[in-house]
């Protein structure tokens, strides 16, 4: 299930694209899954490796009998996202089940996710992995992993008074987001924090 201001960005997509960034998230949410459901670390890891040849696979064969990798195959494979980027995502979720977190690897994965995002919306923006880095490590340190929270806070300095393409800001809209995560406690889904993604629709600055 896509977390509340996933499903609030996806509102602003280009309704073109809206199954392919569907595909594509649910593709980190089932490797977020996998992370949040493991009581044992290696069978987690046993898990996302799974994922990952699954994904890695799908550039030469079709996919298995798994809906969001079935998705990833008709939405984003078919406009140029190989499998092999997609399986990318996965060391950045695997390193939350080591003893010590590597943000490098956290950071490496949203970077990876909105550069994704950024191909299917058609744009070269050089901030847009930055804007990325800050997503995943907010995000995750929001969570409770807090060794992640620093590591964001640098970022956001990096983006900080930036103004990000109107094409990107649908998807930069989720950093904007998690921005909100290094300073408060609040919930997904609530007014402020739409307000906020509405904010840099209209500003396209994060911070």
């Amino acid at each position: 299930m896509l977390s509340p201001d996933i499903e609030f960005a996806l509102l602003h997509m280009p309704s073109s694209l809206r199954e392919a960034f569907g595909a594509l998230f649910e593709i980190d949410a089932a490797m977020a899954d996998v992370v949040a459901r493991s009581t044992d670390p290696a069978l987690g890891r046993i898990k996302l490796a799974w994922w990952r040849e699954q994904l890695e696979a799908l550039d030469d064969n079709p996919p298995p009998a798994e809906p969001r990798l079935a998705a990833a195959a008709d939405h984003l494979l078919g406009i140029g996202i190989s499998g092999a980027a997609l399986a990318a995502l996965e060391p950045g979720w695997a390193t939350l089940l080591d003893p010590e977190v590597d943000p490098k690897l956290v950071a490496d994965r949203g970077s990876a996710l909105f550069e994704i995002g950024g191909r299917l919306l058609g744009a070269d923006e050089d901030k847009l992995a930055e804007a990325g880095a800050l997503y995943a490590l907010a995000s995750v340190g929001r969570r409770g992993v807090s060794e992640l929270i620093e590591p964001a806070n640098d970022c956001l300095q990096r983006v900080r008074g930036h103004r990000f393409q109107r094409r990107v800001r649908p998807l930069t809209m989720l950093a904007r987001a998690a921005a909100r995560d290094l300073d408060r406690e609040e919930p997904e889904g609530g007014r402020a924090r739409a307000a906020a993604m509405l904010s840099h629709r209209w500003s396209g600055r994060i911070g």
